[in-house]
């Protein structure tokens, strides 16, 4: 889900709790997108504000308590559109100020920032000559807090009396993962476990930051999907199992487009360890992986504490 708002010619910022490491969005705007991040709901000391497209959308900059000189600036032009969204991220970790756009996994902008401080709220405006149309993608918030709801999975958290914790599933896109991501695999970099919807299924999978997508398998292909959720808040563990012995713990991730419960499962496989979908009545643990589907009787399959 997103947050949809329109901001006007006027340098105001509307305010926004925030409760992870990051936000995303997108903007139609003819210049000067500027994004805020405080402690509280306005302005104040202190505070970070990134200006994307400004100075005619020419370059962009971090500020630090609205004083120059800049703590980070880039030429970036034509960066904005008055036609067409433009999809950004932000994020911060440990005093590092990060700002990259959607599908890029490398920030344009970054600043270390020496004396880092708590991040509660984020505001967006428009200004100079300019107005903003912006969707602001829901942030993982362990469960709902913060004022965005957290995006139900489709089967129910409480699996069989097993206690997942503040488990959720995160609307996520163009290889974001948020900050308390489930990691469960690796290649050339770490895999996060996903899901996505693909031809009337929900299709458990890996994120692949470095490619922007969550992969799935489904008929016989692999399929990269930029629009996906991402598994946040728990701390599951993963057991050997074959065929369609399936754990009374295991973790309903997904359905087919006929309803059967999918599950998380993975393999190693060519150096990678690949996280895919387990389908009970095919009785194999399901990977895409180089363009294929790949099928596995034996396999790791994803349970609950």
């Amino acid at each position: 889900m997103a947050v949809s708002l329109s901001t006007e010619d006027k340098l105001e910022y509307h305010f926004y709790p925030v409760t992870a490491g990051q936000i995303q969005f997108r903007v139609k705007a003819s210049n000067d997108a500027h994004i805020a991040l405080t402690t509280g709901p306005q302005e104040g000391d202190p505070m970070y504000e990134v200006f994307i497209g400004g100075w005619s959308n020419s370059k962009s900059v971090i500020r630090r308590n609205r004083t120059k000189p800049e703590m980070a600036e880039v030429e970036t032009p034509d960066i904005l559109s008055g036609d067409e969204y433009r999809g950004f991220w932000i994020r911060w970790n440990d005093g590092i100020l990060t700002v990259g756009k959607e599908g890029d996994s490398a920030p344009f902008l970054s600043y270390a920032d020496p004396e880092p401080f708590g991040i509660g709220y984020f505001g967006v405006c428009t200004g100079w000559g300019a107005t903003g149309e912006w969707l602001i993608e829901a942030i993982c918030c362990g469960g709902g807090q913060g004022g965005y709801p957290s995006t139900a999975p489709s089967a129910p958290l409480e699996v069989r009396g097993v206690d997942t914790g503040s488990m959720c599933w995160c609307d996520a896109s163009g290889g974001m993962v948020p900050p308390d991501a489930v990691e469960g695999g690796n290649d050339d970099g770490p895999l996060f476990v996903g899901r996505a919807h693909h031809e009337g299924a929900l299709i458990p999978g890996k994120v692949k930051p470095s490619h922007s997508v969550c992969y799935v398998a489904w008929g016989g292909e692999e399929h990269g999907k930029t629009d996906y959720q991402v598994l946040c808040g728990c701390n599951p563990t993963w057991v050997p199992t074959s065929g369609n012995n399936i754990p009374p713990n295991a973790i309903p991730a997904g359905e087919t487009e006929d309803g059967e419960s999918l599950f998380v499962g993975r393999v190693s496989h060519e150096g990678t360890l690949t996280i895919g979908k387990v389908q009970p009545s095919h009785s194999v643990c399901y990977i895409p992986f180089g363009g294929s589907e790949v099928a596995f009787p034996e396999y790791e399959i994803m349970v609950g504490q």
